[in-house]
C-alpha cells in the first residue's frame, strides 16, 4: 500500500474521501461505481498535486483507478509494476519531478530522467502487453516553446531552444513511441497550474497575503494558466474523445504578468505594487528563473476545436474560485 502523508488531499476538507481510494496499484472502484461506462486506468504521479484531483474525480465518477505514486514505481529504476498496467482502458501519465527548484547540473539530469527515463520505461512496459490501453495521456508542458515574447503560440508552433523546451521535445518523443503499438496519443500541455494545496498558486498567495505582492521582473512577459477544474476536465476529455497529439492545456486567455498579479491582488483585496527585479529572481532561484520570467502567449486551438467548453476561461473568476 503506498504511504499518503496527507489523508485530506484530495479535496482539502472531507475525511470521509479517502477511505474511497486505496492507494496502491491494484483495482479501486468506488462503491455503487459499477456501469456500462466504467473504465479501468492507470495513473502516474496519482499523489501529485494534478493526480490527487484527478484520481478523485474519477472514482468519484465510478471508474476503476490503479493510483500509481513514486512509493509504487520508481520512474529511474525501470518498467511499472505489470499489474498496475493488465487490462486497462487508459492511462495518465504525470509523473515527473518538479521542475520549481534550483537547477543544479545534478537537478536538471533529474528532472529530464524522471520525464524523459520514466516515459520511456512506461512505453516499454505497454508494448508487453497482450491488450493494451486504447490512450496514453502523457503530461507535457508549454515549457516546450521557450521564451517568444509577444508571439501567440499554438499547437503547431516550432519548439523553442534551452533546457525546458529540450526536455519536454524529448519527453514528447518517448510518447509518441507508443503510436506504433496502437496507441492513441495525447500529449497535454500543461500551462500554469492554478489550484488549491499546491500548484503556482500556492506559491503566489503568501506574499500577496502578506501585502507584498506585485509583478516579476518587467510584468510584460505572458502568463498562460489554467485552473485545476479544467486540467481534470481536459485530462478527461482527452480519454474520452478522439484527441491525439499535441493539445494546449491552457485557459484561452492568457495575460501578461502584471495584469495577472492585478487581478490576484483584485481576488484577495491586496494591493499589487511591490515589484520583484529580475536580478532578485536569478540571484534567488538561478537559471530556473528563467520558468518566471519567460513570456509564452498560448492558446489551446486543439481542445477548443475538438469541442471542450472551458469552466474558467477567465482569470478573474478562477482566482476567487481559488483563493476564498
Amino acid at each position: 500500500m503506498v504511504q499518503v502523508h496527507d489523508r485530506y488531499a484530495l479535496d482539502g476538507s472531507d475525511p470521509n474521501t479517502y477511505p474511497n481510494i486505496f492507494w496502491c496499484f491494484g483495482l479501486h472502484p468506488r462503491d455503487g461505481a459499477a456501469g456500462k461506462d466504467a473504465m479501468n486506468i492507470t495513473v502516474t504521479g496519482a499523489t501529485g498535486f494534478i493526480g490527487r484531483y484527478l484520481v478523485q474525480s474519477l472514482a468519484k465518477d465510478g471508474h476503476s483507478v490503479r493510483a500509481l505514486s513514486r512509493a509504487a514505481w520508481n520512474v529511474f529504476g525501470g518498467e511499472p509494476p505489470a499489474e498496475s498496467l493488465t487490462g486497462v482502458d487508459a492511462v495518465v501519465h504525470l509523473a515527473g519531478v518538479p521542475v520549481a527548484q534550483r537547477w543544479s547540473r545534478s537537478n536538471k539530469e533529474t528532472i529530464r530522467a524522471s520525464r524523459v527515463v520514466g516515459t520511456h520505461h512506461l512505453v516499454t512496459a505497454l508494448s508487453t502487453l497482450a491488450q493494451r490501453p486504447e490512450v496514453l495521456v502523457c503530461a507535457s508542458a508549454i515549457g516546450i516553446y521557450g521564451d517568444r515574447g509577444n508571439e501567440v503560440l499554438t499547437e503547431t508552433s516550432p519548439a523553442g531552444t534551452g533546457f525546458l523546451p529540450d526536455v519536454c521535445r524529448a519527453w514528447e518523443h518517448e510518447a509518441e513511441l507508443a503510436e506504433a503499438l496502437g496507441v492513441r496519443v495525447v500529449k497535454l500541455r500543461f500551462g500554469i497550474a492554478l489550484g488549491r494545496k499546491g500548484g503556482a498558486l500556492e506559491k503566489m498567495l503568501p506574499p500577496f497575503r502578506a501585502f507584498v505582492g506585485g509583478r516579476l521582473g518587467s510584468g510584460s512577459q505572458w502568463m498562460s494558466w489554467i485552473h485545476i477544474a479544467d486540467i481534470v476536465g481536459l485530462i478527461r476529455y482527452a480519454i474520452d474523445r478522439p484527441l491525439s497529439g499535441a493539445v494546449n492545456a491552457t485557459a484561452p486567455n492568457p495575460l501578461p504578468n502584471s495584469d495577472f498579479t492585478r487581478e490576484l491582488g483584485r481576488a484577495l483585496h491586496r494591493p499589487a505594487i511591490f515589484p520583484v527585479p529580475s536580478m532578485a529572481l536569478r540571484i534567488l532561484f538561478g537559471e530556473m528563473s528563467e520558468v518566471l520570467l519567460a513570456s509564452q502567449r498560448v492558446l489551446p486551438k486543439a481542445a477548443q476545436s475538438a469541442g471542450y467548453a472551458f469552466k474558467f476561461p477567465e482569470l478573474g473568476p478562477a482566482l476567487r474560485d481559488l483563493s476564498g
